[in-house]
């Protein structure tokens, strides 16, 4: 006996994942950059502009809201696009924010060294410039 299963062609679900060439574009609509890197490869690596750091030990606790380690903007409704070194780390944690209701978590294919390799970094604002010349 053969069994045969379909998916639907359509689906409601928005992926999880964001393709490198996407990343400006999902910025322009709103959506907040996560720089999961630890401090110590952000350092080597560089930081990625225009993105809010968060360890990657502790950022399901601050982007999840209600707890007492979340930050104030957090929301189910929140957008966030999280960005690992190579986009495993990322990934998980994109699904475990969807699992605790964050339906707006996404990650980037690839993380920091795809996004690196194409030449892609994150906007910076006039008030973000006027900060680092003022160092």
């Amino acid at each position: 006996m053969t069994a045969i299963l379909s998916a639907p062609l359509s689906s409601d679900v928005a992926p999880l994942s964001v393709l490198v060439r996407d990343y400006h574009r999902h910025l322009a609509a709103g959506v907040i950059a996560v720089d999961i890197r630890d401090q110590q490869t952000r350092d080597r690596d560089g930081v990625l502009l225009g993105a809010i750091a968060i360890s990657a030990d502790v950022v399901l606790d601050r982007l999840t809201p209600g707890g007492a380690e979340a930050l104030r903007i957090a929301g189910l409704d929140r957008r966030w696009l999280l960005i690992s070194d190579d986009g495993h780390d990322a990934e998980w944690l994109a699904w475990h924010l969807q699992a605790r209701g964050v339906i707006g978590a996404r990650f980037v294919v690839g993380g920091y060294q795809r996004m690196r390799s194409a030449g892609i970094n994150g906007p910076v604002s006039a008030a973000e410039l006027a900060m680092i010349s003022a160092h």
